[in-house]
């Protein structure tokens, strides 16, 4: 028996990285899923290579219309939605983000994908799923950079704690309506990802020297990959984690912990 059997999942930003591998770990555990994306080409592969339990529609997080749509197609498609994972982020649209080099249009694109985006997607999510009886399990991606000080990357660390502290007032609302909606937040270090490429370019500008030097601020001294976040994911959306709610799980190799 699997650990999802018959759930049905929505996990946005599913083309690569995390995302994809969330998909893959839940339709390991008997889950079906749609994958979204704006990466049309990428999220049309990614569901093809997983097989049946596996579809991609397009979706933009940043709009209202999209998650409606998205939502319109889960509940004629599948009936009910189980499990939202918000992973659709991005970390930068320029090379620098200090505090005095990012500039107001910078600030608001990375809000609004990474805080409005999530916002958006728990709303639907709760509207859906507070009606179907049985609750369900958002898991929102946050990040190390919530937890600590990003000079380097202002707007990306400001949004990601707002997806932290987001994640807390939805769990709370929902407990206190009895919905039996869970809602956590998982806090990755620099991940093997195309997103983590992006970000050992920003900080050095060599990419491979970049992930050679991860391990150096790691205690547990190796780089993390997708799927070791997510086995995180899912572990929270599981109903193995049915008495945790507003909590926030740090994958990070115990950087933050020094």
């Amino acid at each position: 028996m699997g650990r999802l059997d018959n759930k049905i999942a929505l996990i946005t930003g599913a083309a690569t990285g995390i995302g994809r591998a969330t998909a893959q770990r839940f339709i390991d555990e008997g889950a079906t899923v749609l994958l979204t994306d704006i990466n049309i080409k990428g999220g049309e592969a990614a569901a093809s290579s997983l097989g049946a339990a596996a579809h991609f529609t397009v979706q933009d997080v940043r709009h209202e219309a999209d998650w409606r749509t998205v939502m319109t197609e889960i509940e004629s498609r599948f009936g009910r939605l189980d499990i939202l994972v918000n992973n659709a982020g991005i970390l930068s649209i320029g090379d620098r983000q200090t505090i005095e080099d990012t500039d107001l249009g910078h600030w608001r694109a990375i809000q609004a994908v990474n805080v409005e985006g999530v916002f958006l997607g728990c709303q639907a999510a709760v509207r859906m799923m507070k009606g179907q009886g049985h609750g369900g399990a958002i898991v929102n991606l946050s990040s190390v950079a919530a937890l600590i000080g990003t000079a380097y990357l202002i707007a990306y660390g400001a949004s990601k704690a707002a997806v932290r502290q987001l994640t807390k007032s939805v769990a709370i609302h929902c407990a206190s309506k009895g919905y039996g909606i869970r809602c956590n937040s998982v806090h990755p270090d620099p991940v093997r990802t195309d997103m983590g490429d992006e970000l050992m370019a920003m900080y050095g500008g060599d990419v491979k020297k970049g992930w050679e030097r991860v391990p150096d601020r790691v205690p547990l001294k190796q780089v993390s990959e997708p799927v070791d976040i997510a086995n995180s994911i899912l572990f929270l959306a599981s109903d193995e984690a049915r008495h945790i709610t507003g909590a926030e799980l740090v994958v990070d190799g115990g950087m933050t912990a020094i």
